[in-house]
């Protein structure tokens, strides 16, 4: 049986214990985005018989994550379908890697149906690359960097700290002015709210971040915090796009100012938003990481049981 409890800032060393220790690279599972967006998806969490599982609504529909931890796959699964139906709700797991799937047919053969949404792949880059953009390929970057370094000479790069909460937090409002996919304006005050949870917990989510002023006006930043032992993700970066070439620049930046025990950087999915899917693939990334949702084949019927 699982017995889950609302996810909170006391969870981080249950929850790392057994992130840091996984070969996983998704964005679900920082722990940063996992209690920065508690609020729009109500998480809960239960460990159990070595595995440690996620529940959440997603449209107001029951979900999990794919179970993290080492053991008997089918029991723990099994575990998640009886809770689901205690629940009331159709069995759905998301963001389920690759991997992960082979896991679950191997343990269950047969019991699930799985798609994947390009909008959710996430998009996994080499951590040296995007340090030094070299290559042919990458020539435009670095030629937008010269232009920001040839235009703004007296620019400042800073660590972030909470303390530059309220200019992020008008220069993201600013960037959601600027933007012309108004059908997302409900997701961007999701995201305001994300924003604020991060700024105003930042030491306890071991947040990592970099400003960018120029003549003393911030006009860009970024931050992030690990995934596992060797992935970094990149939850949040904005730019005054009135100052060009600032957005490459410190992605770059703060791409060279990462531990170098960090290989990878994840910079999280386009969520279908042409604009964004263009500015993430002119990156080259390493690998797009798909993530599918798995469903069972015969939810209503009892042929597994």
């Amino acid at each position: 049986m699982l017995d889950f409890h609302p996810l909170t800032l006391e969870d981080k060393a249950l929850v790392q214990r057994y992130t840091f220790n996984s070969n996983l690279r998704n964005c679900d599972l920082c722990f940063m985005n996992l209690m920065s967006w508690r609020f729009l998806y109500d998480t809960e969490v239960a460990e159990c018989d070595g595995f440690l599982v996620f529940r959440f609504y997603t449209d107001e529909h029951l979900a999990y994550l794919a179970p993290l931890g080492k053991g008997e796959w089918k029991n723990i699964v099994q575990c998640m379908m009886d809770d689901a139906e205690a629940q009331g709700q159709p069995f759905l797991m998301v963001g389920v890697t690759e991997r992960t799937l082979t896991y679950l047919n191997a343990a269950l053969p047969d019991y699930f149906y799985a798609t994947a949404d390009r909008d959710y792949s996430d998009y996994i880059y080499e951590r040296e690359k995007l340090a030094s953009l070299a290559g042919k390929k990458l020539q435009p970057k670095r030629n937008h960097i010269n232009q920001f370094l040839k235009l703004y000479p007296n620019y400042e790069l800073l660590p972030l700290t909470k303390e530059m909460m309220a200019e992020c937090l008008a220069l993201e409002t600013q960037w959601q002015e600027d933007k012309k996919e108004n059908s997302l304006r409900e997701n961007y005050a999701d995201e305001h709210r994300s924003l604020e949870y991060v700024m105003a917990h930042w030491d306890e989510l071991d947040g990592q971040g970099l400003a960018l002023r120029v003549e003393g006006k911030l006009v860009a930043f970024t931050f992030g915090a690990p995934i596992n032992c060797d992935t970094f993700d990149v939850c949040v970066e904005k730019a005054d796009v009135h100052y060009e070439g600032a957005y490459p620049f410190i992605n770059r930046e703060f791409a060279r100012s990462l531990p170098t025990r960090f290989k990878y950087i994840n910079r999280e999915e386009d969520l279908g938003v042409p604009g964004l899917r263009h500015a993430k693939t002119s990156y080259k990334p390493t690998m797009l990481l798909h993530k599918f949702a798995v469903m069972l084949k015969h939810p209503f019927g009892k042929e597994h049981k």
